[in-house]
């Protein structure tokens, strides 16, 4: 139903299953009274951050109806879902303690967490079509006709403040509600998952207090988007993530570009912008190049493999990758687009570069730069079919009790005539979550390397540390200067 958006291909790796019709109750009143016709379907997301259930509904009206015939059946239908979403709660509730009392865990907090770990949202479309058309069946409408019969509209605050006034503090499940132009309009602008997650907490907070306060704490959804991306508490989880790695050893001081990005945030300084746009066509650039890396990555498996992976194991390597924050992909996209301006010794030697995840403390990076010379240690021969062993080796050696994932990403930019293209070799390592035991030997063996040496080693050869510029001394500098260059695609053929 929705248009696709980069955020919406991205939240298709997350699907569970394909969206189902579903049939909402009160609906049939409604479309009696209003000459109407309605289609409704669920779809449910399981992100890493929790499960998002997503009501599409589309409410087909007469080309003709009045504004008044309009704002009315506008306000029915959602009595009416909402209704139908309250009854789907309460059965899901007796089904969950059901299933509660049937199991022996003693989780007291199931419920609390169910609440947290779920979100309910509805996106509501409205179309015209013409009464001369009108047949028994709903009106099949090419996206063309979708687009010129759909009625823009929009749910500010006051609308749940005086038109339909409903009580969600005590909801067990809220259902969030937006219009399809709301739901387009934040979609293409947090670009990824867990933004969308942390967007859709920020946005029952500011509504529920808004109806706790009766004062409207934002207009429209845009605006609340928009606040939402400027506010420095957008990079709160990075700078928790920042935290653990120097406690972990894994870096020695915080991240210039980390720092830089906050405080324009918190001062609102002109530069905010030019960093929201860099995290932007940083988020839009990792889709793509995730999506290319596993297209390549399954064709090379079922080429040299007897054994056929499914596909949902590349579902999964995908989601590691999408999953991803949008300061998170602009570190790794960075890192990729610093490679052109090394120095010439470097590229051509091959190096290596550490980069952890903004958003998991589990999951770490490895970028192998291939060296331009076939004999060295960094070549492309001598390190691609030792990709797995090298996840392996830094997984052992890296000293995070909570790491679940190693990525290695074996990189090699090879220029064909007046284009540039990056290939791009994936490998994704699980790594076993570790018992207390192991952790305590972790943290034992991480106080003798530091007492051994100032700093530890993944590679024989000194490498940037994680999320910091190749030249160390100027990180600051450079931050302001980065410009990510869009015409450098992951090349699609196979070599």
């Amino acid at each position: 139903m929705a248009d696709l958006t980069d955020l919406t291909e991205d939240l298709a790796c997350y699907l569970q299953g394909a969206a189902a019709g579903v049939s909402v109750g009160d609906m049939q009143a409604v479309t009696c009274q209003y000459n109407a016709y309605y289609d409704a379907r669920q779809s449910c997301y399981q992100l890493s951050l929790g499960r998002l259930q997503r009501l599409d509904l589309t409410l087909y009206l007469p080309r003709h109806s009045s504004a008044k015939t309009i704002k009315s059946a506008r306000t029915a239908t959602l009595k009416a879902v909402l209704a139908w979403h309250k009854t789907s709660c309460v059965a899901d509730s007796n089904d969950n303690q059901h299933k509660h009392d049937r199991s022996d865990n003693g989780q007291s907090d199931n419920q609390n967490h169910d609440k947290e770990s779920r979100r309910d949202v509805l996106i509501f479309d409205i179309v015209f079509f013409d009464e001369t058309e009108m047949s028994a069946d709903i009106p099949i409408l090419s996206p063309k006709q979708r687009l010129a019969n759909r009625l823009t509209h929009h749910f500010d605050t006051a609308y749940f403040m005086e038109d339909l006034v409903i009580d969600m503090s005590g909801e067990p499940r809220p259902l969030q509600i937006f219009s399809h132009a709301d739901w387009q309009k934040l979609s293409s602008t947090l670009q990824t998952p867990c933004e969308l997650w942390r967007f859709l907490r920020h946005h029952l907070q500011q509504l529920q207090q808004s109806l706790s306060d009766q004062r409207a704490h934002f207009e429209r959804v845009a605006d609340l988007v928009t606040q939402f991306l400027y506010n420095p508490s957008v990079f709160t989880h990075a700078i928790t993530i920042d935290n653990a790695l120097i406690k972990a050893s894994v870096q020695d001081a915080p991240n210039a570009a980390l720092i830089a990005m906050t405080l324009a945030h918190k001062n609102q300084s002109a530069t905010a912008q030019m960093y929201q746009q860099h995290m932007a066509q940083a988020a839009t650039l990792w889709s793509q190049l995730s999506g290319q890396m596993i297209a390549m990555c399954r064709d090379e498996r079922l080429k040299n493999s007897a054994q056929k992976s499914s596909e949902v194991d590349f579902l999964y390597w995908q989601q590691q990758l999408l999953d991803e924050s949008l300061f998170s992909r602009h570190e790794l996209v960075r890192t990729l687009y610093r490679h052109p301006k090394q120095p010439d010794n470097l590229k051509s030697a091959g190096y290596v570069v550490h980069q952890h995840s903004y958003e998991s403390l589990g999951r770490h990076y490895v970028l192998i730069f291939y060296g331009q010379n076939q004999e060295g240690q960094h070549s492309k021969q001598a390190i691609q079919p030792n990709l797995a062993k090298i996840a392996q080796d830094v997984a052992t050696r890296l000293p995070i009790a909570a790491l679940h994932h190693v990525i290695i990403l074996g990189v090699e930019f090879i220029n064909e005539g007046q284009e540039t293209f990056i290939d791009i070799d994936l490998w994704i390592q699980p790594v076993a979550t570790m018992t207390q035991r192991e952790r305590q030997l972790t943290k034992q063996i991480q106080q003798l390397q530091q007492q051994k040496v100032p700093k530890p080693k993944l590679s024989k050869q000194k490498m940037p540390v994680a999320g910091t510029s190749a030249d160390n001394d100027r990180p600051t500098e450079a931050l302001p200067q980065v410009r990510l260059n869009l015409t450098i695609p992951a090349r699609k053929s196979n070599k």
